[in-house]
């Protein structure tokens, strides 16, 4: 790698990204949907391809979901998390039911075969805790009533991947799913303990850092967050979920000044992973799926809208909560592109990336647009 062009590279896109971030704003549109265009425009394909900075971009982007689930979830406690889980657990079965069955379906219509059904029944069904996250954030939504529903929802499907994922690699590979199971079954351990023994760690925690200065509880909670993810993933648990756990432990002193060091990092590497996204599509890739495509996010809009419905009005909810929480569970997005990247890494048709890649874009542009206007 060039050092001074992948500067210049990084340069530029952050330069852009900035620019854009301030037209949005002024038109009052998300920023989310924008960064993912520029991102096309900047990959393959594109306008001006990034070359040497696409290793920093990439990390970059891991990075910036880390400190987005990380940050979130130092608004919540274990506790809280915990009863909203067992209390949304119908929410979590109905969300696979309908989530899982028009990939399913979709990958048969294809010719794909069982594989290549199961692989986009994933796609189809899991939701984009990243950018869901982020929307959270920048709406000011944090304290409403429905996201403490929102987040059980997304830390299910998390779980539940967890468990499909092991399994799904092993059987792509030809392996036994027993061994895929045992895996998983593993991972879920790991998430449940972490719930179980959180307060213990976060008292821990705050006694090493909480009387730091600013500097070494920033270098403490990075190491920390990057840390744990690293590890969940290596377990096959997102590394996503991993920070948001790591996020829920965390209280007290610590937290209040988390909350001040970590925005302006957060804010800038989340921009990184939603161009990185689109970085990773060639545009004219996404013509010849764009019917298809169309057609199964026209279907994952009605679905994941309806699990939002049924569990926001099993929960009480109100019409504008009920709307916001359908609404809010429609983008997908980075673990699509992994589901999608491991089957075409053991052989499967290669529509299966453009497929899956316009479909997320479809729903990532398109739900983050309505999230942001709808009343």
């Amino acid at each position: 790698m060039q050092i001074d062009l992948a500067l210049i590279e990084l340069g530029v896109i952050m330069l852009t990204l900035a620019i854009l971030g301030r037209v949005a704003a002024r038109f009052g549109i998300p920023t989310i949907p924008v960064f993912l265009v520029a991102g096309l425009f900047f990959g393959e394909g594109g306008f001006v391809p990034v070359v040497e900075a696409d290793a920093f971009i990439e990390i970059g982007a891991s990075l910036g979901v880390i400190f987005l689930l990380f940050m979130l979830g130092l608004e919540f406690t274990p506790r809280e998390l915990s009863q909203s889980m067992r209390a949304n657990a119908g929410a979590g079965v109905i969300d696979a039911l309908l989530n899982v069955a028009p990939g399913v379906a979709a990958g048969f219509l294809l010719g794909w075969g069982p594989l290549g059904a199961a692989v986009l029944g994933g796609v189809t069904y899991v939701s984009s805790s990243g950018i869901i996250a982020k929307l959270l954030t920048d709406l000011g939504r944090l304290g409403n009533r429905e996201t403490p529903l929102i987040l059980s929802i997304l830390v299910i499907e998390d779980i539940v991947m967890a468990v499909f994922l092991p399994v799904l690699a092993v059987m792509l590979a030809g392996g036994s799913a027993l061994s895929g199971v045992v895996s998983g079954t593993v991972a879920v351990a790991i998430v449940m303990s972490v719930l179980l023994f959180s307060n213990a760690l976060g008292t821990v925690i705050n006694k090493l850092a909480g009387n730091s200065s600013n500097e070494m509880i920033l270098l403490t909670l990075l190491g920390l967050a990057t840390l744990v993810a690293g590890l969940a993933e290596y377990m096959h648990v997102s590394y996503a979920i991993g920070a948001f756990l790591l996020g829920i432990a965390i209280s007290g002193q610590v937290a209040e000044r988390a909350r001040e060091m970590l925005v302006p990092l957060r804010d800038a590497f989340a921009a990184l992973f939603f161009v990185y996204f689109g970085i990773t599509v060639n545009p004219s890739s996404l013509i010849d799926v764009a019917i298809p495509a169309m057609a199964l996010a026209a279907t994952g809009v009605a679905t994941k809208m309806g699990t939002g419905w049924w569990a926001a009005r099993r929960a009480g909810l109100a019409k504008k909560g009920t709307l916001r929480t359908s609404l809010m569970l429609i983008p997908r997005g980075e673990f699509s592109i992994v589901l999608a990247g491991i089957g075409l890494a053991n052989g499967l048709d290669n529509d299966l990336g453009p497929m899956v890649v316009a479909y997320v874009l479809i729903l990532a542009v398109g739900g983050s647009i309505a999230i942001r206007f709808a009343k």
